[in-house]
């Protein structure tokens, strides 16, 4: 059924109830036919129409409206804030289980926002538990529904990024370059600019680095155009990792310092601890870079992460950066203690970056002159790693298995790495 129509099946289900016929309810004000025409949804009342139906049905206007009363209106209302909350806290299980109980309870049926906020937030949680199939199958019913333009781009933004993360390279392109890129160009939004970064993205994953230098390029002409901060660091953001990627560590600095610089003016603290921490890990990439000076860096995201409600997944990954560092500064120990603390941190959904613990806590074991435990982190590496889609991501990350494995004489195992890293890139 319409909206309409729910309407108007509502107001003939309480008539009946109260006893009344037609011409009772519509007497004086309105015509029998009139509220025929309603009840049938043929017709859409006004507001005021709808206000005075209510007064003589004596119910509420909000369960005429949306087939919930005031106070069941309000409770859902919370529990969507309990969910969205959770979500952003990186409570990922919980914030799914919230979702997907509103979903399931009937009560958003009439209430095609909330449902559509619900679905939305449901398909961003079952991504962060690590299903980008479970996610794509939400967000691709969603996609189908009447929604708003902005929504309309948070889904694609959210299927572009899940199916990147998948390894569904084409699917990635299509669902950005259709809308970016399509016979009519939509006039750019701060929204479409994300969509745009998350394309970059997809380029930059899966190799095409010429493609990636080019529509970065046009990216930070619209940014600078858009003139909003929200643009601005989306471009200039993912415009740094492109650069990088082809050997320009330089640009790719100064973009990312303009990226910090105006998140630093124009964003809150949480998100702006997150950008240094990005920042910090770029600066830890590019060879010319001090170690000490991106340890402190580094050590200053931490306690602007810890003073905000940042999730437990910001506080993992500043732990595994950490623990990267700290092991290019010769400091095991201290490198073994934050992929601890990043593992304590994460649930078994976060596949990627409990690799990224095994392996740093492998390395770490190793320049202990504790082999065993180095072999055993790195036997759970690699079988946590055999899971993921394969992506650039995904080759590095066998690359430097590999070469760990080599530096501790396991040459079977390295020799495996390294088919596994070509593999990724298909080789």
């Amino acid at each position: 059924m319409t909206g309409q129509e729910l309407v108007g099946q509502r107001i003939k289900t309480i008539r009946r109830q109260r006893g009344l016929s037609q011409a009772q309810l519509a007497h004086p004000e309105l015509s029998d036919s009139y509220v025929s025409l309603i009840e049938s949804g043929k017709r859409t009342p006004t507001p005021a129409v709808l206000e005075l139906l209510a007064q003589k049905l004596d119910c509420s206007l909000t369960y005429l409206v949306n087939g919930v009363t005031a106070e069941q209106m309000q409770e859902i209302e919370l529990g969507l804030g309990y969910a969205r909350l959770a979500l952003e806290n990186g409570e990922i299980v919980e914030a799914r289980n919230r979702f997907a109980e509103l979903l399931a309870g009937g009560s958003l049926a009439g209430l095609a926002r909330l449902r559509q906020e619900a679905e939305y937030g449901l398909a961003l949680a079952i991504e962060a538990c690590g299903d980008q199939a479970g996610a794509i199958a939400v967000l691709e019913r969603l996609r189908n529904d009447d929604l708003p333009p902005e929504r309309h781009v948070g889904v694609a933004i959210a299927l572009c990024r899940c199916h990147r993360d998948r390894g569904d390279f084409a699917e990635a392109v299509e669902i950005g370059e259709r809308i970016l890129l399509g016979a009519v160009r939509p006039a750019w939004t701060d929204d479409l600019v994300e969509l745009g970064a998350t394309l970059l993205s997809v380029y930059i994953t899966r190799g095409d680095l010429l493609r990636a230098r080019q529509f970065s390029a046009e990216l930070l002409s619209v940014a600078e155009t858009l003139g909003s901060p929200r643009a601005i660091v989306a471009a200039s953001w993912n415009a740094a990792v492109a650069a990088e990627l082809v050997g320009r560590g330089d640009d790719s600095l100064a973009l990312a310092e303009r990226a910090l610089a105006v998140q630093s003016e124009n964003g809150e603290p949480r998100n702006l601890a997150r950008m240094r921490m990005a920042y910090a890990s770029l600066r830890a990439r590019v060879p010319s870079q001090n170690v000490e000076d991106v340890h402190t860096l580094m050590l200053r995201a931490e306690r602007e992460l810890a003073q905000t409600s940042a999730s437990t997944l910001d506080r993992a990954r500043c732990a595994v950066e950490l623990a990267s560092v700290e092991l290019r500064m010769g400091q095991a120990e201290k490198a073994g203690d934050h992929a601890r603390a990043a593992q304590g941190l994460l649930s078994e959904a976060n596949r990627s970056m409990r690799v990224d613990c095994h392996l740093l806590l492998g390395r770490a074991y190793r320049a202990m002159g504790r082999p065993g435990e180095a072999e055993g982190e790195l036997r759970d590496m690699r079988e946590l790693l055999a899971q993921l889609p394969q992506s650039r991501k995904t080759a590095a990350t066998w690359y430097a298995a590999a070469e760990t494995l080599e530096s501790m004489g396991d040459y079977r195992a390295s020799v495996d790495a390294y088919q596994q890293a070509l593999a990724c890139v298909g080789v």
